[in-house]
């Protein structure tokens, strides 16, 4: 293969393109060079197709941890399963790429990003975005592109392409938006209550950078002019399309009305099986020569299509959806709060047949979560997780470790309710969520987002506003449209947008926007980023009927805190060598839970007050020890008992004497055996009265 180099002058760097000096077996590879960072895109494809649905394109990044110059952790020290991160990363760049495959065609795709070294001052899901689109239309492949993905920030109220990490920590708006040179087809984002408009704003931003990196890559697709296959797209037999739309309009207009999800399901099964049969009964030979189980699959294809049809124009020309909506009508509502006992806080929140329950769990913040990829963070205080078992479709299926679907969810969630989370300073706690989606029918990520934000107040976390989210979709057919508030899970299937929208009442928290087709103009954008503030609006005004702000304490068994500032030249005498005087505080103090951060914060962690309270006592004489002279009053505890007398401690290692004479004038009697009136442990209140060499103590005993 030719050795070719390609240059573009981006940002602050050239982009470089390099062909042919990498994995030159695969269908096509690219080698991207952005600054520092290194990137090398593979494709590769399977000519052989199997009878199937769906198009099994394979998005892998790859995470190379020596790309950042870090071996990695555990045991083994070699990168193992992919992290959340690069899950995300992959999905990213999937969501932009696979509306531009032509509908019907299934051959097998896997591109790998492959990433070899990162530069802090480069956004890696940029580069690997544009290697991904370039490969593929360098490839034989039928990608119809270039597409590419730019990242956008606010920060002191101006948009900024590409900020690098460091730049995002200051920044208002973090948003991630692919596309083609004629319109936008994925965006996300996460971003603190920005405005419709001036999201828009930020969108068409991004979309003129867009164009000048598929500009880029035309060039290179032009002077390079790839041979491009004839695909064989999986078509369904004109004979069957015919039978089927002579005799299932009927049965089909039954279920484009029928409500109840599982009720759609059985009827679309009944109508396969009986016109598998009338086909048969008609068309034998043929169906002996391609199987009963290809001509079921592609009947039952056929029947999905002529429902589409059927669905769709309903609603474009009627404006009516399946379930008798009107196109900016939500389902029936319905909020709960402390729905579980035990745990710190948990909500339930219930839309159509969409239900997710949301719990809470405080914890010390030593309890972060450690993470072990390519960022300079290492850890993270606030985490949220999301579930999604079979049983919430009504079906058996693979349950353990968590899908890419549950990982993308569960991050989407995250991004929209961390704008809300209180500051560590403010509220010094490890905080999870774990969302439990009950039953799916539709937008089940937008309804953890609202569960869990009544789980965060009902548990009395200090969050600075509610959130709620909602998913909109959108049937377009040429040049008309219809915008869908609140899509059930058939007219996701069916539509050809789901765009999640969640936000407080003042604005905008997080995006994500998943289209099938080409891409979307922004006056589709525009409207239904304003349909989605309407039902927002509508969807809090339910949540606050339950629980309007956060409740001022926390849950019964939830770990109360202190937070204390101390000197950092204290940090060591409370931790001791080898910690053995943090571990004693520790154990004598019901186990509590004590952080200390380098700053000098110090937090005690307990369910009981009276365990920090004590904890802290301990604490507090050892970084200020109070001054002895004559005259100080102390409460001790009595240590040791001799003949002479009887020696209690004042605070940390300051000893002092109660002679025995002390005793026979409290008790007004001589006093011989000193075992007879005081035990070790008993508490004395005592003053000082003499100090001899500022280390011996003499005291009497004052009477409580």
């Amino acid at each position: 293969m030719l050795k070719e180099k390609f240059l573009f002058k981006e940002g602050k760097y050239e982009l470089i393109v390099e062909l042919g000096t990498m994995a030159n077996l695969a269908e096509k590879s690219v080698k991207i060079t952005y600054g520092n960072t290194v990137v090398l895109t593979t494709v590769s494809y399977n000519e052989v197709i199997n009878n199937q649905d769906f198009f099994p394109l394979q998005i892998v990044f790859q995470e190379k941890l020596y790309s950042v110059g870090k071996i990695p952790g555990g045991f083994l020290k070699r990168e193992g399963r992919p992290s959340e991160y690069a899950t995300l990363c992959a999905r990213l760049i999937d969501r932009s790429i696979r509306p531009l495959f032509p509908k019907g065609f299934v051959n097998e795709v896997q591109v790998v990003n492959n990433v070899f070294a990162l530069d802090d001052a480069c956004d890696i899901r940029v580069n690997a975005a544009f290697g991904t689109s370039l490969a593929l239309g360098l490839s034989s492949l039928p990608f119809q592109g270039p597409s590419a993905t730019v990242v956008v920030g606010k920060i002191n109220d101006e948009l900024v392409l590409n900020p690098t990490q460091e730049q995002l920590l200051n920044s208002k708006m973090e948003l991630i938006v692919g596309g083609t040179k004629d319109a936008i087809n994925m965006v996300e984002a996460g971003c603190h209550d920005i405005l419709e408009k001036d999201m828009i704003k930020a969108l068409k931003f991004a979309h003129e950078h867009i164009i000048k990196l598929i500009i880029f890559q035309e060039t290179i697709i032009e002077k390079l002019k790839p041979n491009k296959f004839e695909p064989q797209l999986a078509l369904i037999p004109v004979n069957i399309e015919q039978f089927v739309e002579t005799n299932c309009q009927s049965q089909i207009s039954k279920i484009s009305t029928t409500v109840d999800k599982k009720s759609r399901s059985n009827l679309i099964k009944n109508l396969v099986e009986e016109t598998f049969q009338s086909f048969k009964n008609e068309f034998n030979q043929e169906v002996l020569n391609i199987g009963e189980e290809t001509t079921i699959h592609n009947l039952r294809k056929s029947i999905d299509q002529l429902l589409q049809k059927a669905i769709r124009t309903m609603i474009l020309k009627n404006n009516v959806r399946v379930d008798g909506r009107k196109a900016d009508d939500i389902r029936k509502l319905t909020s709960m709060i402390d729905v579980l006992p035990i745990v710190h806080g948990s909500a339930m929140f219930t839309r159509g047949e969409t239900q997710v329950l949301s719990v809470l769990t405080l914890g010390a913040l030593a309890e972060h979560q450690i993470i072990d990829g390519l960022g300079k963070e290492e850890y993270k205080r606030f985490i949220h997780h999301y579930n999604f078992p079979p049983f919430s479709v009504g079906e058996t299926g693979r349950m353990g470790v968590p899908s890419r679907r549950e990982i993308g969810h569960g991050a989407l969630g995250e991004k929209a309710l961390l704008q809300i989370i209180p500051l560590e300073k403010d509220f010094p706690y490890t905080i999870r969520l774990v969302s439990e989606v009950l039953a799916s029918n539709g937008s089940t990520s937008q309804a953890a987002i609202c569960a869990s934000s009544m789980a965060l107040m009902a548990g009395g976390v200090p969050i600075r506003a509610a959130i709620a989210g909602i998913a909109m979709g959108l049937i377009k057919e040429e040049k008309d449209f219809t915008i869908l508030t609140d899509i059930q899970g058939l007219e996701d299937h069916l539509g050809d947008m789901d765009f999640k929208v969640a936000g407080t009442a003042n604005g905008i928290c997080a995006l994500q926007m998943d289209i099938k087709i080409t891409g979307i103009d922004f006056n589709i954008i525009t409207q239904a980023l304003e349909k989605a503030r309407v039902a927002r609006l509508q969807v809090l005004a339910n949540m606050n009927e339950v629980i309007k702000k956060p409740r001022t304490t926390l849950a019964p068994n939830a770990p109360k805190i202190i937070q204390k500032l101390i000197p950092i030249d204290k940090i060591r005498d409370i931790i001791g060598v080898g910690g053995k005087v943090i571990n004693k505080i520790i154990t004598d103090c019901d186990n509590v839970k004590i952080d200390i951060e380098d700053d000098g914060r110090l937090m005690i962690y307990h369910n009981e007050q009276s365990a920090i309270d004590k904890a802290w006592q301990i604490i507090e004489s050892i970084v200020n020890p109070v001054q002895i002279k004559i005259g100080s009053e102390f409460d001790s505890k009595v240590v040791k008992i001799v003949n002479f007398g009887v020696f209690v401690n004042l605070q940390d290692k300051i000893d002092g004497l109660i002679h025995i004479s002390e005793f026979s004038k409290k008790f007004n009697k001589r006093i011989d055996n000193l075992n007879n009136v005081v035990k070790i442990n008993d508490i004395i209140k005592v003053r000082v009265i003499k100090v001899e060499d500022n280390s011996k103590l003499s005291l009497e005993i004052i009477d409580k």
